[in-house]
């Protein structure tokens, strides 16, 4: 595969070189400057040393007499204009003539710290005029003689200037190398498995279906391996709601066409079934209001199904709701009409507060609490309670049964379509609309507790306000 070179450019695996290349450099500048102070330090004190050493040729002469000639030859072969050396003893041994050598400035090795040398360093390397100086200091070999010597600069900036080019070329060697060796390091640790993680995403995004699109799993402990085992995970669990997702579209077809059809059919019969209730026969008046409750029963679940396969949850109508009339009009519709096998009407109380408000769709929240007392109805609850009222900033309404509880294969699925419901007949779509609906709403919907002595769902609202 040809990659262009702004598409290299703009790669991960570039930037990395780059910046490596940029930090080494940098670290290299960082040892560079006290690098060339301490080159011109040792070159200087180097001079001196010699300057000291030539001094020895004078005392060693007979009465410290010497030819010009001679003299000469020792300030050319230290590189000096002229050398003093003095000792403890105030003994003076001079080669040249300071007066007529003419130092531009003097340099005082003793007197210097380090930020003067690192300063003066740059000065002279940054400086092509060729100045002559006069340099002070102790000699290296003996530090109780001082030596004074007049020398020119350009010498010693030559010899800088080579350092500074070796540091430099050095530099550049050691970076290149130093960053091919992390560059590559870099690209087996990190780059490749990440552009591996991106062409899962990719070939994921394309064909969720392919089960080559899961990213490989991998057996690393660091933050990369996790993140590789996460993406494997969430891959597989997209894909499964994906194909439940289609399942259900499917279905919601289907079941359109099965709600229109049978609801023709389920109005027929309930049309002949009011007819039948006016019949004079005490036994067919006992069992019509059975026959009118399985139609009714039918119609809700056809529609109940069909809500839950279409694609999310319909548009909400936000507006001011208050839940105490829609509460009461769930109770008195609920609570009406019984068990359906000749027992009491469930008691169903509602004990929110007048004037306590949410932001919602008022439709869908009556459907969310019709769910939740139908179902404690029908699982045999006798006593419904619903409460209400705001806390830390939102509202918490609370649905309370004093049914047997739920089971546990109910409470393990208890939000999941198709899966959640422990009742004959019951198909588990209840609860799963009810969460649908809250996190519609931008809520959510718990089991607070369950047990022998009942149930309570707590729903709770993002936002409480009174009116």
């Amino acid at each position: 595969m040809r990659v262009s070179l702004s598409a290299l450019s703009r790669g991960l695996p570039f930037r990395l070189l780059l910046l490596t290349i940029v930090f080494v450099m940098l670290a290299e500048v960082l040892i560079f400057v006290p690098s060339v102070a301490r080159f011109r330090q040792g070159w200087l004190e180097a001079r001196l040393a010699s300057g000291h050493l030539a001094a020895y040729a004078i005392e060693a002469a007979p009465e410290g007499m010497v030819t010009d000639d001679l003299k000469r030859r020792l300030l050319s072969q230290v590189g000096a204009l002229a050398i003093d050396v003095s000792t403890a003893g105030n003994r003076i041994y001079m080669i040249g003539n300071f007066r007529t050598a003419m130092p531009e400035g003097v340099i005082d090795l003793d007197g210097s710290g380090p930020a003067a040398l690192v300063a003066d360093a740059f000065d002279l390397l940054f400086d092509p005029r060729s100045r002559v100086v006069e340099i002070r200091g102790t000699s290296p070999k003996d530090r109780m003689i001082a030596v004074r010597m007049v020398i020119e600069e350009s010498p010693l900036r030559d010899d800088m200037l080579d350092f500074a080019w070796r540091i430099v070329a050095l530099s550049i060697v050691i970076s290149l190398i130093t960053a091919g060796l992390v560059f590559l390091s870099l690209l087996a640790l990190m780059v490749r498995p990440v552009r591996r993680m991106v062409d899962a995403i990719m070939a994921f995004r394309r064909d969720p279906e392919n089960p080559a699109a899961i990213v490989a799993a991998t057996t690393r402990g660091d933050e990369l391996g996790l993140a590789q085992r996460e993406l494997a995970e969430m891959q597989i669990a997209l894909r499964t709601a994906l194909r439940q997702r289609e399942r259900l579209a499917t279905l919601g077809t289907a079941v359109a066409k099965i709600h229109h059809d049978l609801g023709g059919i389920l109005s027929t019969a309930a049309i002949v079934s009011e007819r039948i209730v006016a019949s004079e026969d005490p036994e067919i008046r006992r069992v019509a209001p059975r026959l009118m409750g399985s139609i009714d029963r039918a119609l809700d679940l056809t529609a109940q199904i069909l809500s839950y396969a279409r694609d999310g949850v319909m548009p909400l109508a936000r507006e001011r709701v208050a839940l105490r009339p829609v509460a009461d009009e769930v109770a008195e519709e609920v609570g009406g009409s019984g068990y359906g096998d000749g027992r009491a009407a469930p008691v169903v109380t509602v004990a929110i507060p007048q004037g306590l408000t949410v932001d919602g769709d008022r439709e869908l929240l009556r459907r969310c609490l019709a769910n939740l007392v139908r179902n404690a109805v029908q699982s045999g609850a006798r006593r419904v309670t619903l409460d209400a009222g705001a806390l830390g900033g939102e509202v918490r309404l609370t649905v309370a049964d004093d049914g047997t509880g739920l089971p546990p294969r109910a409470r393990e699925n208890l939000f999941q379509p198709f899966a959640g419901t422990a009742r004959p007949g019951g198909v588990g779509l209840g609860l799963a609309i009810v969460r649908e609906v809250m996190r519609a709403h931008g809520g959510e919907i718990m089991l607070e507790r369950t047990g022998p002595d009942g149930t309570t769902f707590l729903l709770r609202f993002p936002v409480a306000a009174a009116s």
